[in-house]
């Protein structure tokens, strides 16, 4: 069942990444704690490729249980785009917990390159496109966690190689540390929105002089930019429940006052609060592309068309900034 759109590469954005050859799509899909039904995730999965959407995302510890979004995913990868390999671009990572014992997370020699082995076989495939070090381990030398990444690329299991939450300083070291072994590093995948702009004084400085591309996650800052709280706290939202990523207690009125002035932003443009989040990241050049996890097919319909949205403008940029900085 092969029957992709002959059209779906016409409308996709493609922005190189950092000084590769690499291009990747302004939008990304990724597969998190929503990949586990495989009729689910095989409707996700055409869809955006169809739309233009050539990179799938994933780490070894996604599901539940961990492994299991590789698993599904790798299904449908054999049922539906074996024909189409080439034209994908499918990244995973590990650093977090994977399986019991000392060997189980972080980012030792032994415990990146046995879990990239079980991510390929997870995913029914001889490589990645792109191998993560999911999160700096500090008990480790990062010789030895760039040396694993390394090896990955000189054993053919990985194309190229990328860090994620890895702050500035962390990463100029990573950056040269690979280019001294003779694999750049291409990638970094931060943490990145307009209500968490770390980002914009610590690492973009270093990106930016190593010449290394980025992929923001979390754009939406766990459902906080679209309107599901714009009137408060919903009972069934992600915030009323024990999430350990978003609090009852973060929305605040504060915080709601600026989201409705940025929704009006948004209306005024003729998009949706999410949309602009996703255009607004997509303003700075170093973004090679927004990682975007869903429920819906309309999520991902909304956030491809903010990635084809116009510019923001000079004006429209100064006040997002000062509702931002209110």
């Amino acid at each position: 069942m092969n029957d992709f759109s002959p059209t779906r590469y016409d409308h996709m954005p493609y922005r190189r990444c950092g000084h590769s050859g690499l291009k990747l799509p302004a939008v990304s899909l990724g597969g998190w704690h929503n990949f586990t039904d495989e009729g689910q995730v095989r409707v996700f999965m055409r869809r955006a490729f169809d739309l233009g959407v050539t990179h799938f995302d994933f780490a070894n510890n996604y599901g539940p249980p961990p492994g299991r979004a590789e698993e599904v995913a790798g299904q449908v990868l054999a049922s539906d785009f074996a024909a189409h390999r080439d034209e994908l671009i499918i990244s995973t990572k590990a650093g977090y917990e994977m399986w019991p014992g000392p060997y189980g997370e972080w980012g030792s020699r032994k415990y990146l390159l046995a879990s990239l082995d079980q991510s390929l076989w997870q995913l029914g495939l001889d490589y990645v496109d792109i191998f993560y070090s999911h999160r700096p381990d500090p008990g480790t030398p990062i010789e030895e966690t760039m040396g694993a990444l390394d090896s990955a690329v000189r054993q053919g299991k990985a194309l190229y190689v990328g860090i994620s939450n890895y702050d500035g300083l962390q990463t100029e070291v990573a950056a040269r540390t690979l280019e001294q072994l003779g694999t750049p590093l291409l990638i970094h995948q931060p943490r990145y929105s307009m209500l968490d702009r770390w980002i914009d004084s610590d690492l973009l400085p270093v990106l930016r002089r190593r010449r290394v591309g980025a992929i923001a996650y979390s754009p939406l800052a766990q459902g906080l930019l679209t309107d599901r709280y714009l009137n408060g706290v919903p009972a069934d939202s992600r915030a009323a429940g024990p999430s350990v990523f978003l609090s009852r207690e973060a929305i605040t009125s504060k915080l709601l006052s600026r989201l409705r002035a940025l929704r009006a932003i948004a209306d005024a443009r003729s998009q949706t609060l999410a949309q602009l989040a996703v255009t607004w990241i997509l303003r700075e050049p170093l973004i090679t592309s927004v990682l975007c996890g869903i429920s819906r097919l309309e999520q991902l319909e909304e956030n491809i068309a903010a990635a084809r949205a116009p510019e923001l403008s000079a004006d429209e940029l100064e006040r997002i900034d000062a509702i931002l900085a209110a």
